[in-house]
């Protein structure tokens, strides 16, 4: 079966990966989300998980925000030890959000205007902050400040899922992303 099995951190992960794949895989291609319960326990879990998986041809993705981790290339290198240490390391992509989730929505406002019917956030993707925002220290909390309260984690992450440029190149983690998204998506499609 061709599968792209995602492990991350939480539901609001899932819930935009779950919009977001079936616009980004090609359409043989199945996808499973496992969520955790943070990023602690997807760490403590995620070797585990991805040794005992039943699909022996499954691709995985892991995703984790990198937070307040002071190195993002240190943090990436001790998912990929984990990811070793299960065998499947060639079945293996790890992925880290610079530095929330909430940055893909930052670098889409178009997306998120339309998504949460806020009129005008487009025009300020252009401003000095918007520009990159994987170097924002609180997207989440930018994002909540730009909405006026009206973004929720869940229910804002299955919306602006729906809207998101999968072309967008602002966020570099973004972009990254889905490139390998699409990579191991061909991968699959090609097996």
């Amino acid at each position: 079966m061709k599968e792209l099995v995602f492990l991350v951190e939480g539901q609001a992960e899932k819930d935009l990966l779950d919009v977001l794949l079936p616009r980004a895989l090609p359409q043989g291609v199945r996808h499973r989300v496992i969520p955790f319960e943070g990023k602690q326990d997807l760490e403590k879990q995620m070797s585990r998980r991805i040794r005992g998986y039943q699909n022996p041809s499954a691709r995985f993705i892991v995703l984790r925000d990198q937070d307040s981790h002071p190195d993002c290339k240190a943090l990436k290198a001790g998912l990929v030890l984990r990811c070793k240490a299960t065998g499947r390391q060639a079945q293996c992509l790890v992925r880290i959000a610079c530095t929330e989730l909430e940055t893909f929505y930052l670098a889409d406002l178009a997306a998120v205007e339309r998504a949460l019917e806020i009129p005008g956030l487009a025009k300020q993707q252009g401003s000095r902050k918007f520009r990159h925002p994987d170097a924002l220290g609180s997207p989440s909390r930018e994002l909540r400040a730009l909405t006026k309260l009206r973004y929720e984690k869940r229910a804002g992450s299955r919306l602006i899922g729906q809207q998101l440029d999968l072309n967008n190149e602002r966020s570099p983690s973004f972009k990254h992303l889905i490139a390998g998204i699409r990579r191991l998506g061909a991968e699959l499609d090609g097996a």
